[in-house]
């Protein structure tokens, strides 16, 4: 595999990689269950694209040029943090490329205090770029930015590998953080026509394709949640310079 993204779609590089390396699995006897408690007849693993070497250098390469579509040369950012535990591998390779300092956000509190979610060291004061692998509906995000904002940081962005952008309140969680997400693939992606390049199997991509226009009535047909987890009353969307908690 190559080191470097082929000068192609950003997306279906992408979904090249994914798909290359076996993330993108499909149950076709019990749904898989999801850590926010959704079923699904697929399951999205980005820990598939950390042990090949190539894989992951072309992983953070798209993640640079990503970062540089959006913001250009000068990225706004004094710190990046990886979310516990997915993202913590990509943050410290996007860190040393950028030459930016690495920190490590836990989804809960290890003890009391301000800082009690962040490891590496202080943000207080900086502007971090949240990292992690993926996406659902947006709730381990909620937990990440409440805690890099208790302990002082600002943080409006986040990246990810991959965003599925289809389950009930993700995006009402993220406009109410105040976060924009940046995806390196999606659905979109995956499912979109790539002639020459691995592809999901016919019935796969026919199961995939009836679970992801109402994936709510598909997990609670199948034993999963069946509605979107409420955002907790303390995250309002925060001054753009002021930390909450």
């Amino acid at each position: 595999m190559s080191d470097s993204i082929p000068a192609i779609a950003p997306g279906t590089a992408m979904a090249r990689l994914l798909l290359a390396s076996g993330a993108i699995q499909r149950s076709r006897g019990r749904p898989f269950m999801l850590a926010a408690g959704w079923a699904s007849p697929v399951y999205v693993d980005c820990r598939r694209l950390i042990g090949d070497p190539a894989t992951s250098r072309a992983v953070i390469e798209a993640a640079l040029a990503r970062l540089g579509r959006q913001f250009g040369p000068a990225l706004p950012f004094d710190a990046i943090a990886g979310g516990e535990t997915a993202g913590i591998p990509w943050a410290a390779w996007l860190a040393d490329r950028l030459d930016l300092p690495l920190r490590y956000v836990r989804k809960r509190p290890l003890g009391i205090g301000r800082n009690a979610q962040v490891e590496g060291g202080s943000v207080d004061g900086m502007r971090v770029l949240l990292v992690d692998d993926l996406a659902t509906d947006a709730g381990s995000k909620t937990a990440f930015v409440r805690g890099l904002r208790t302990a002082g940081a600002t943080v409006t962005d986040g990246l990810v590998i991959f965003y599925h952008g289809v389950f009930p309140g993700a995006a009402e969680r993220l406009a109410t953080l105040g976060l924009t997400l940046h995806a390196l693939a999606t659905w979109e992606d995956i499912l979109r026509p790539d002639p020459g390049h691995r592809s999901l199997d016919p019935a796969d991509r026919a199961e995939i394709e009836r679970f992801l226009p109402d994936p709510a009535a598909w997990s609670a047909f199948h034993g999963g949640r069946g509605n979107a987890p409420e955002l907790p009353l303390e995250l309002t969307r925060p001054a753009r310079n002021r930390p909450v908690g």
